[in-house]
């Protein structure tokens, strides 16, 4: 994860083809993206990130790691999964400047 999280940064905005490791997310998720990964015994691993593009007093967009969830093979996270992580970008949103690094 870290690699394709690094490659995700060092990449020109909304440029960076995943490969099936980063995939910009639909539906009720539009605007977000996830990392995947599986680990042993084929469990996932996603981390839902934003790419921010209203951050004050930085000069490219900041890649933010809002949330990270697993999952067992073949199944699917819970809508209130999704709501929790919505609502943790929401309240990221709220904050400019915003605090990183």
């Amino acid at each position: 994860m870290q690699a394709v999280l690094a490659a995700v940064a060092a990449a020109p905005p909304k440029r960076f083809a995943g490969g099936g490791r980063w995939e910009a997310m639909h539906g009720a998720m539009t605007g977000w993206f996830e990392v995947r990964c599986d680990g042993p015994g084929r469990h996932h691993y996603r981390l839902f990130c934003l790419l921010d593009y209203e951050a004050r007093g930085v000069d490219k967009p900041l890649l933010v790691i809002v949330d990270g969830r697993d999952k067992p093979f073949r199944t699917e996270l819970r809508e209130r999964d999704y709501d929790t992580v919505r609502a943790l970008g929401d309240e990221y949103r709220k904050r400019n400047p915003r605090s990183f690094g």
